[in-house]
């Protein structure tokens, strides 16, 4: 899929003139390296390998379920068999039975704590476990991505359970062009309801606590800044699954998707560290090589679609850099009330980022992606 290039073990690059050459200390298992708009793909190292994914797995949860919860505000009660059959181990964000959650709250859940139990209750909002898996799978099927496999929806390990550096790409890309997903997929840190309590006078008070994403390319850690131009997607990491991620970046009006597998490195924060040095490369090489394959589009893409449409079939607004039609930046504060009135909100403007006033809502409001599945003419 995509190419005969992307079958073949090892790495794959095919240098141009002035191209720079790969960087020499990458340990993932498998990597790749992709333009989000055009689908080339630049470079990639055992492409097609079937191996755990982890909770990048949550991507493909989130464009197959998002559709279906078009409600941002919609609430619903968890119940005890909300959470049933958690992992042990699992990444929570801290949902309670007998409280209730926003379908908004739930998704910030998945996306900023990498949270299990957020999975578990919209899976159960969606029909249970079982219907929701065989969503995933149908979905990953129409968008060609044949080397995935589901068994939990969450991306917990579990027998069988595989997917690929090329197809999570490939959801990336498809994820991307939804609205909430990007929004959901940048943020940076926002607040979750707590647990309902009662004080001795009978009156009862729910506070909230502050969630932060996991991805720290987009966050920042000890040794390891934000990457410039940075606009999501998801970490994960399991036993089986080791360190895995997704990427998208933009600078000077090009788009990235990098995800890498698994490195066999062991340093603090290796994944990230890979990833950036492979959009690093990507950037500077992405006019000097001759792509290796392509992300293809999903069995039922329009490949005629106009480059004004958002994933929705909505015209592209202010808030929105679809409207383009080229991927050019559009920064823009979020507003979220909050009990501080006062935050930051970072947005990216030329690939440069840049701090704007906000609210409580902390987030990267770059969308440069427009309509992905848009396919260039073949030259």
């Amino acid at each position: 899929m995509g190419g005969a290039q992307l079958g073949r073990a090892g790495t794959q690059v095919n240098l141009g003139a002035g191209a720079p050459v790969l960087p020499k200390d990458l340990s993932a298992r498998s990597w790749v390296v992709a333009d989000a708009e055009s689908g080339d793909v630049l470079a990639a190292n055992n492409a097609h390998w079937r191996l755990a994914p982890a909770s990048t797995l949550k991507m493909l949860f989130a464009d197959t379920l998002l559709p279906k919860f078009s409600q941002r505000e919609e609430k619903h009660k968890v119940v005890p068999s909300d959470l049933a059959g958690l992992g042990p181990g699992s990444s929570v964000v801290g949902i309670k039975e007998d409280e209730t959650y926003t379908v908004k709250d739930l998704w910030l859940g998945v996306f900023l704590a990498s949270g299990n139990d957020a999975v578990r209750v919209l899976s159960a909002m969606n029909g249970g476990l079982d219907k929701t898996v065989q969503d995933m799978n149908a979905h990953a099927e129409e968008l060609q991505a044949l080397d995935t496999q589901v068994v939990s929806p969450d991306g917990y390990d579990e027998v069988g359970q595989v997917s690929s550096a090329y197809d999570l790409t490939l959801i990336a890309r498809s994820g991307m062009q939804k609205k909430d997903f990007r929004e959901y997929a940048s943020t940076v840190r926002t607040k979750f309801p707590g647990e309902t309590k009662k004080d001795k006078k009978g009156k009862t008070t729910r506070k909230s606590f502050e969630i932060q994403n996991t991805n720290r390319l987009l966050t920042g850690a000890t040794s390891l800044g934000v990457y410039k131009g940075i606009a999501g997607v998801k970490n994960g990491n399991t036993t089986n699954a080791g360190s895995t991620f997704t990427g998208v970046a933009e600078r000077d009006g090009k788009v990235l998707l990098v995800t890498v597998m698994n490195p066999e490195k062991e340093e603090a924060n290796e994944v990230y560290k890979e990833t950036a040095r492979l959009l690093d490369w990507g950037f500077q090489a992405a006019d000097k090589v001759q792509p290796v394959g392509e992300l293809v589009p999903p069995k039922g893409a329009d490949t005629g679609a106009q480059p004004d449409a958002d994933a929705s079939g909505e015209a592209g607004g202010a808030g929105d850099a679809g409207g383009s039609g080229k991927g050019k930046a559009v920064a823009a504060s979020a507003q979220e009330s909050g009990s501080s009135g006062v935050g930051i909100a970072l947005g990216i403007t030329g690939g440069l980022l840049v701090l704007l006033a906000g609210g409580a809502f902390l987030v990267n409001r770059r969308w440069p992606l427009p309509d992905l599945m848009r396919r260039r003419p073949r030259r």
